[in-house]
């Protein structure tokens, strides 16, 4: 494929002996054979000017474009196959006080305008600066584009919402090359295709605007990060624990809850940086070889100035025998978010198969899931030289007064699955000799996780960030939205977003209504 005239960006095609590089992305490892992330070409624009001339080459030449804003989609959606373009955002929209600015004094409250070029972690580094925070993920090397249209799941989903819940106006490049304003109640439902909606099919997202709350408003918050070494019993403790969080109906709003495991050499002292000055006992724990598979936990309380205060109880469960921990800490909510990014890219430098799972169950403290939960991680855990690797989180978003679930019953995005008490993610990164037993491992996860007997769903729920499995979004559209009228209500915005298919670069997005094909991948 020839380069475009007249960008000024940078542009790469395979032929370029920088192509590999370029086009490489979180995805790439586990799909080494696949056609799907191999751009015909990979367009890095300089400006919205270059995005609008991409987007004229690509309608006048029959041609799809794949938006890439940081890379780190896990079935590779954010690329294409030889036949498209990669549209690749990640250094596109830059400037301080332009693409990154704080808003004080915004008609709906202290907002922020962020691009989507900026990682999670630059953007919490500017957040804290001002003193404000909102909810988002964990992980910093994810860019903005792609966590937001996804939902901006993180810590705070309990107390304040996904990030795209707080988004008060979108901006985007559309179909035509037309810049445009965004927001709720947008009459082509754009605004709710766009934030749940499959990403980059509605046109090519450049900035949002978002209400963020500040650190004054929640003085007497306080936030805990324990470490504990693996055991089998210690996790079914601890995933008891979570369950009971989980189920509890009458829950307050104000707490936060996650727990992780990580399987041997998972270098934990990196991942949570600061808690190496913690350690209580066993000060060549961290220097151990191989390190040992540990347990995570991060449990927050956000004050809301009512007077009411966090039960010391509660954190005491979560933080007794642990081999590192902070202890319940006072602290602006924006530091205490700070600790919750894990600074490093990736856990382990291999492929893996993924699973993320959503239940509305409020039983699992009663039917076993706990113990059931515990043995399915230790089956890859517990045995040395397996050629496995665990990676798993596990949220609490449940409860009456969850505003995850209330900002679900306004009906102004496209998310599904609302009604969700816990969220379980289990990564297993594995040598590539060993792939075959990795993915029998996820389908007998399968089998006895989801289904009218599931231990942990009745249903399979999935959610777009967190994708797996079938790459044909329109053949599995029931695990990730929650009902045909949403489907259809995106078919039809997609229809007029996307009227040419400049933005169906391959199969792992809601089609258009009167066509349901796409390119190829």
């Amino acid at each position: 494929m020839e380069t475009i005239q007249d960008v000024q960006g940078l542009q790469f095609t395979p032929a370029d002996p920088d192509y590999a590089k370029q086009r490489d992305q979180y995805a790439s490892s586990s799909y080494p054979n696949s056609s799907h992330m191999n751009p015909g070409l990979i367009v890095q624009p300089f400006d919205v000017a270059d995005i609008k001339l991409v987007i004229e080459h690509a309608r006048e030449n029959n041609i799809a474009i794949a938006i890439r804003s940081g890379g780190h989609q896990y079935s590779g959606a954010s690329s294409t196959s030889s036949n498209n373009i990669q549209l690749d955002l990640r250094n596109t929209f830059k400037r301080r006080d332009v693409d990154l600015k704080y808003l004080p004094d915004h008609p709906q409250g202290p907002s922020v305008r962020a691009s989507v070029s900026y990682s999670l972690d630059e953007f919490h580094t500017f957040l804290a600066s001002n003193g404000v925070f909102v909810g988002h993920g964990q992980c910093s090397a994810v860019h903005l584009g792609g966590h937001v249209q996804t939902g901006g799941y993180g810590l705070l989903g309990r107390s304040f919402g996904l990030l795209a819940d707080s988004v008060t106006s979108l901006h985007i490049v559309d179909h035509a090359g037309v810049q445009r304003e965004i927001t709720p109640g947008d009459p082509s439902d754009l605004f709710f295709a766009i934030l749940g909606g499959s990403p980059g099919n509605f046109g090519v997202l450049t900035h949002f605007v978002v209400k963020v709350q500040r650190d004054v408003d929640h003085e007497g918050s306080v936030g805990m990060r324990a470490v504990h070494l693996y055991s089998k019993e210690k996790l079914a403790t601890i995933l008891g624990y979570l369950a009971n969080t989980s189920d509890d109906v009458d829950f307050p709003r104000n707490y936060d809850l996650c727990v992780s495991v990580m399987s041997e050499n998972c270098e934990f002292s990196k991942a949570v940086p600061g808690l190496e000055h913690k350690v209580r006992r066993d000060l060549d724990l961290l220097k151990s070889d191989p390190m040992p598979p540990v347990i995570f936990v991060f449990a927050q309380f956000v004050s809301f100035g009512d007077g009411v205060a966090h039960d010391p109880e509660w954190f005491e469960r979560f933080e007794k025998g642990s081999i590192i921990t902070t202890g319940v800490e006072t602290k602006p909510v924006s530091e205490l978010m700070r600790q919750w990014i894990m600074p490093r890219a990736r856990e382990y430098p291999f492929p893996y198969v993924k699973r993320t799972y959503c239940t509305n169950s409020t039983a699992l403290s009663e039917n076993g899931w706990a113990q059931w939960a515990t043995d399915r991680m230790d089956a890859i855990v517990a045995p040395k030289n397996n050629g496995q690797f665990l990676v798993a989180q596990l949220q609490a978003f449940g409860g009456k007064h969850s505003v995850f679930a209330r900002n679900g019953d306004k009906k102004a995005t496209a998310f599904s699955w609302r009604d969700t008490t816990l969220c379980m993610v289990l990564d297993n990164f594995h040598l590539p000799e060993n792939r075959r037993d990795a993915e029998a491992w996820a389908q007998k996860t399968d089998d006895q996780a989801n289904g009218p007997e599931g231990m942990f769903s009745t249903t399979d729920r999935r959610v777009l960030w967190g994708s797996y499995g079938n790459f044909n979004l329109d053949a599995v559209w029931r695990t990730y939205y929650e009902d045909e009228e949403k489907y259809e209500r995106l078919k039809k915005a997609r229809v007029l977003a996307d009227p040419d298919g400049t933005f169906t670069p391959n199969s792992f997005c809601v089609p258009r209504a009167v066509d349901s094909t796409s390119r190829p991948m």
